[in-house]
């Protein structure tokens, strides 16, 4: 396999969650209808309380991503939650090889149910190249501000904006409150970009944890005949990612929880 290749193996466990396949959708409303709940949904979530519930508790998860065309290559990447204060949290991610290391991190609060990033850093390193990024989001003027090689600009956000890894955040807690309408506006790239999902069916599928009962969801903004996102969440662990399925041009990406612990 080539180092290209091997490369775009690591990005893609880097981003473990939607945002390694951008929306071209821009979105302008200051609305969502994802802070509905879903109150009727017999099929999916069916034996699930429909009260709003606690937060996550914090958690360490190991994840392993394998590129098949041929020759299969293993990358590992951690992926860490810790509350620092009452009401405020702490995201991570992290993978670091000979060819590359990256590294993203949010900061967040609780409210009404949605998380509120308040900072979001992003570093990585391929083959030499280095990239920084910073966000610091400002809900009192209603504004981010990205600053990239020290030149910082200013972009306006509605009520419910994420960053790209807050993004996995709330979509499990989402999923966890049995909220139908799994639809995000994320700042990225000087835009808010709008990433929308399906909750499909449940699905029994073995893993290193053993077997379990999983609800399976699609990406549905970038869904075609050649490209398709599945992610499968177990509800035995508070909706944690134990497995997606990325397809694209012929080519098959699978990550995999390898193991989940306390810190």
């Amino acid at each position: 396999m080539g180092i290209s290749r091997q490369v775009f193996t690591i990005i893609l466990l880097f981003q473990i969650m939607p945002s390694y396949s951008h929306s071209d959708n821009d979105s302008t409303s200051s609305q969502t209808t994802r802070i509905e709940y879903n109150q009727s949904n017999s099929t999916i979530n069916s034996s699930i309380e429909s009260e709003k519930h606690s937060f996550f508790e914090p958690y360490n998860a190991l994840y392993s991503t394998v590129y098949k065309k041929g020759i299969t290559l293993k990358v590992e990447g951690t992926q860490i939650l810790t509350q620092t204060t009452d009401n405020t949290w702490k995201f991570e991610f992290s993978v670091d090889t000979l060819l590359a290391s990256l590294k993203e991190s949010s900061q967040f609060r609780l409210d009404r149910g949605s998380l509120r990033p308040t900072k979001y850093h992003y570093s990585s390193r391929i083959l030499g190249k280095h990239k920084e990024m910073l966000l610091h989001f400002d809900w009192d003027d209603m504004k981010v501000t990205n600053d990239v090689k020290n030149d910082p600009w200013k972009m306006d956000i509605n009520d419910l904006t994420l960053d790209r890894l807050t993004l996995q955040l709330q979509l499990r807690f989402d999923l966890l409150n049995q909220r139908e309408q799994l639809s995000y506006d994320i700042a990225d790239g000087g835009k808010l970009k709008r990433y929308t999902f399906a909750q499909q069916q449940i699905e029994t599928i073995d893993t290193k944890l053993g077997h379990l009962e999983t609800i399976k969801v699609a990406r549905t903004d970038n869904l075609s005949e050649k490209r398709h996102s599945y992610f499968w969440f177990a509800p035995e662990y508070d909706y944690l990612l134990v497995k997606m399925e990325h397809f694209e041009k012929g080519e098959s990406y699978i990550l995999n929880l390898e193991k989940i612990s306390s810190p």
